[in-house]
């Protein structure tokens, strides 16, 4: 798939954010896990540090050219 150009996002983009809403609520349970010596899973939270996590990527691209430079216009 091509790379998305500065200020648009392809479905590779929203691909890649969702791994990453995964991935960060993942480890937020985990860490959370550790600091609490016991598992517990709180939903809420857990869909906002997912959110979090895919908005930041999604925000990360958006302002990413195609050449992989931030906050650079397509050369």
């Amino acid at each position: 798939m091509k790379t998305s150009s500065f200020l648009t996002l392809n479905i590779r983009d929203f691909l890649k954010g969702l791994l990453m809403a995964v991935l960060g609520s993942v480890f937020a349970i985990i860490k959370t896990t550790i600091e609490a010596g016991s598992l517990s899973l709180d939903w809420p939270v857990i869909g906002k540090y997912a959110l979090v996590a895919a908005c930041t990527y999604l925000a990360k691209n958006l302002f990413t050219n195609s050449k992989d430079e931030f906050a650079h216009k397509e050369p």
